[in-house]
């Protein structure tokens, strides 16, 4: 878990610290107990689909039309979280179930915790506009489904949850709209529609 100006809930900050850090423990200026949680949205497809290329190309589009974006990976395999070497990798495998590294301007944490859900994960990036899942086609997430041809030729995802199909086939699917692998500004021009919905249904 990666952070940036976000104390991890719990630790003390070292005498001396300034003021500037100290946005650690409050968030968006003006967020409170009943701040609307950011939108979340799946990028999802077939292994090697393209799904992290797509991400690469979509994010620098948000961050431009001033969104400010977080991801969440989904690994459906156990990963290696830290480098063999370090001192948090030496301490986790001396048995903490959780180390954190942290300086003036980013942390990183790990920790041993099953079945964590993208809604808790999520916490972690209050500050965020929007925050894009990769992967989790089962899912109920509204989502972009990366169909690339070289790989696959159809739709995995329910219909129900797709935002667009994003394809270099000649794919098609009833009321869903088909865009290219390139058009990273159409995919941009529906997210945010759907993230001025999101907006007036909390009552922004």
């Amino acid at each position: 878990l990666f952070g940036s100006n976000r104390r991890p809930q719990g630790m003390q900050l070292p005498s001396g610290y300034s003021r500037r850090n100290r946005r650690y423990q409050r968030g968006r200026e003006g967020d409170g107990v009943d701040a609307v949680r950011p939108y979340i949205a799946a990028v999802s497809g077939v292994k090697n689909s393209g799904k992290t290329t797509f991400l690469e190309k979509l994010i620098p589009e948000l961050k431009k039309r001033g969104y400010r974006t977080a991801v969440l990976k989904h690994d459906g395999h156990e990963f290696q979280a830290d480098t063999e070497g370090t001192d948090t990798f030496r301490l986790r495998q001396a048995g903490a179930f959780g180390t954190c590294i942290f300086s003036g301007s980013r942390w990183m944490a790990v920790k041993e915790q099953p079945d964590s859900s993208p809604e808790e994960l999520a916490k972690l990036f209050s500050e965020a506009d929007v925050i894009l899942a990769e992967g989790l086609k089962s899912s109920g997430y509204p989502k972009f489904e990366i169909v690339r041809g070289e790989i696959s030729k159809e739709s995995v995802c329910d219909p129900a949850t797709l935002l667009a199909l994003v394809t270099d086939t000649g794919i098609k699917i009833a009321g869903i709209p088909s865009v290219g692998l390139e058009d990273i500004g159409k995919c941009a021009d529906i997210l945010e529609k759907e993230i001025d919905k999101y907006k007036k249904q909390k009552k922004i």
